[in-house]
């Protein structure tokens, strides 16, 4: 087995120290692993001790085991005849802009799928769904549009989601509400804005726990979140692209729903019924006035049986 299917496999039981050094060693695989364990321990922000529990609790005798290991896989990729044909063939020689930029995003998310272990999702999610107080969700000039998709999704799991679509002097305002009770979810990638910064260190200031999407080369809120989730960002274009922070948040999504309690499922029926009620969506106006309500567990848009005649 490869070292990072090691690292990814969800049953694998981290500190948040560990978890640092294996969303590092995920980010920049398999070079990031190759230097010394002080050098690893010192970019991960842990202690070098850590780095060696690590890798003996992955089954390696230690660092040294760890790297002939690494090197060995390394050395096979380099000489892999596969590996060799990708590296030989002409990148994009026959695609247009538009094929060479839709290869270059599902190459960018698939990168991304290997960037954060499931761990770190799975603390994510419970750091969101358990939160006593509010969950606020904010973002830079582009990313903020994807921690407003994220706000949508969780507001029908849990009361108190709030979206800050942008920081003005008033939102700043809101930080005196907040407290150890409350979660802040902030979506941060290159080139990191001051104000989204600044918001996020002064609620940590105030106790608030801290999730963060961010890039490889981390945003500084990195160093006060709590769960940090990684994102590959380059394409074939001079703008990064949000299509695999996108994905993250909908995988996210994915497993929370995939864990939801009856009482999450009540709230979505309800919200539903209330969207029905209100003629919101298109199907709402097909909904028989006879037809029973959802029950709980049975969640999602209702299409009558029998469509209008054309």
């Amino acid at each position: 087995m490869a070292i990072r299917d090691v690292l990814m496999r969800e049953d694998l039981s981290l500190t948040p120290s560990e978890e640092k050094i294996v969303r590092l060693l995920l980010t920049d695989y398999p070079t990031s692993g190759l230097g010394t364990a002080t050098s690893l321990a010192r970019r991960a922000g842990v202690s070098d001790p850590t780095v060696v529990r690590l890798v003996m609790k992955l089954g390696f005798d230690g660092i040294a085991d760890f790297q002939s290991k690494l090197l060995a896989e390394v050395e096979a990729r380099l000489h892999s005849p596969l590996e060799m044909m990708g590296a030989k063939s002409p990148d994009g020689s026959r695609d247009g802009v538009i094929i060479s930029y839709l290869k270059s995003v599902t190459a960018c998310v698939d990168k991304s799928t290997t960037a954060t272990p499931p761990q770190t999702y799975d603390r994510a999610a419970k750091l969101i769904m358990e939160a006593k107080g509010q969950v606020v969700l904010i973002g830079g000039r582009f990313s903020r549009h994807v921690a407003g998709m994220l706000a949508g999704y969780l507001m029908q799991f849990r009361p108190g989601i709030r979206e800050v679509a942008s920081l003005s002097a008033q939102d700043f305002d809101t930080l005196v509400d907040l407290d150890k009770r409350d979660v802040l979810v902030v979506l941060d990638y290159r080139r990191y804005q001051l104000d989204v910064v600044a918001y996020a260190r002064q609620a940590a200031a105030r106790g608030v726990r801290i999730v963060l999407f961010t890039d490889p080369w981390l945003s500084p809120v990195a160093d006060l979140a709590e769960v940090v989730i990684v994102s590959q960002l380059e394409v074939e274009s001079p703008y990064d692209s949000m299509a695999p922070a996108v994905a993250q948040i909908e995988a996210l999504v994915a497993h929370i729903v995939s864990t939801m309690s009856e009482a999450n499922r009540t709230r979505i029926v309800d919200l539903e019924n209330v969207r029905h009620a209100n003629a919101v969506t298109l199907d709402s106006t097909r909904r028989s006035t006879t037809e029973p309500d959802s029950g709980p567990g049975s969640f999602g848009p209702k299409h009558s049986k029998k469509e209008p005649k054309q």
